[in-house]
């Protein structure tokens, strides 16, 4: 009986549904292996000196990585509506790095834009509390503590041993965790206030001394960085939350269920569209490697070494 309902709930998951997942994620694939290989072979073989934006940077790739990796088979668990033959124990494991991902590219944006923050608008205190070590703790930190919450994705499917789908039909003990539902929508939320509220006094703050220098000029790349990072952020993450809210409040009959449908297939539409931080990440690679290179520490460095 329990498999003749699980399999009626998968085949819920409509053709435009599936459509839509197989047409943004495979152009998701391809572009993030790319961005991601190009940003790794510049930081290795052109970037002389870590800064604490490029220690995010190689965070943020290695979770994109991550992602990256749990894609081909997200693809074929859709395909394959009922029919998951690779086992509980691997469904699980890719689910598990699937929202390590997305929990922990949340954690290090946020970490971008407080390190951006603090350096700009209170650059005395800058030095004391900014490092390389530092960006790297909080970097292992992040992996390792939303690797630790994740170990609730083995409970997704409930008890049973035989899972029948990957990736989606979660079990009704899941949807009605406030525990978790609370935690995710917090980190999510309280994230994006915080985002947001630095990246509007760092724009602030650099305006206003540009504007002390050279009215006319463009926005510096600092600016680029924060406003990137947050455009990103916002554009990626914020359909999901607000989608895995509304579904939230119909699995507790707060909404009425005659929403259920149409919100089941709202959430794995916005959870396929969140997988779009592996290509806009690159947009922050960009500029983080772009300032790297042409920092004047290593420019006054290469001179030095040319002089006779």
């Amino acid at each position: 009986m329990n498999a003749t309902h699980a399999q009626s709930n998968v085949s819920n998951i409509s053709t435009a549904v599936e459509l839509f997942q197989l047409i943004l994620y495979t152009p998701t694939f391809t572009l993030g292996l790319l961005f991601n290989a190009m940003a790794l072979s510049v930081l290795f073989f052109k970037v002389k000196k870590l800064s604490e934006s490029t220690v995010y940077m190689i965070a943020l790739i290695f979770l994109d990585t991550l992602l990256l990796f749990t894609l081909p088979f997200k693809i074929v668990s859709y395909h394959q509506q009922g029919r998951w033959n690779l086992g509980s124990v691997f469904c699980s494991t890719l689910e598990s790095l699937y929202f390590v991902n997305m929990y922990g590219s949340i954690l290090i944006s946020l970490c971008i834009c407080v390190d951006r923050y603090i350096a700009i608008q209170h650059p005395f205190t800058a030095s004391a509390l900014r490092s390389t070590k530092k960006a790297a703790m909080i970097c292992a930190v992040i992996c390792l503590g939303t690797s630790a919450g994740t170990v609730s994705t083995f409970q997704l499917h409930g008890e049973g041993k035989n899972i029948s789908s990957c990736f989606h039909n979660f079990s009704k003990s899941t949807w009605e965790n406030i525990g978790l539902f609370s935690a995710l929508e917090t980190v999510f939320f309280t994230s994006t206030a915080v985002m947001t509220f630095c990246t509007a006094q760092t724009v602030r703050c650099l305006r206003k001394h540009r504007r002390s220098e050279k009215p006319q000029a463009d926005m510096t790349r600092a600016e680029k960085i924060v406003v990137t990072n947050l455009a990103a952020f916002l554009v990626c993450f914020t359909p999901y939350h607000v989608a895995y809210f509304l579904y939230f409040l119909v699995k507790n009959s707060i909404i009425h269920t005659s929403f259920q449908q149409a919100l089941r297939h709202t959430v794995q539409v916005t959870l396929c569209w969140a997988n779009l931080n592996c290509c806009l990440d690159g947009l922050c690679y960009y500029f983080v490697l772009k300032e790297s290179l042409e920092d004047p520490s290593q420019t006054s460095k290469k001179t030095a070494k040319q002089k006779p």
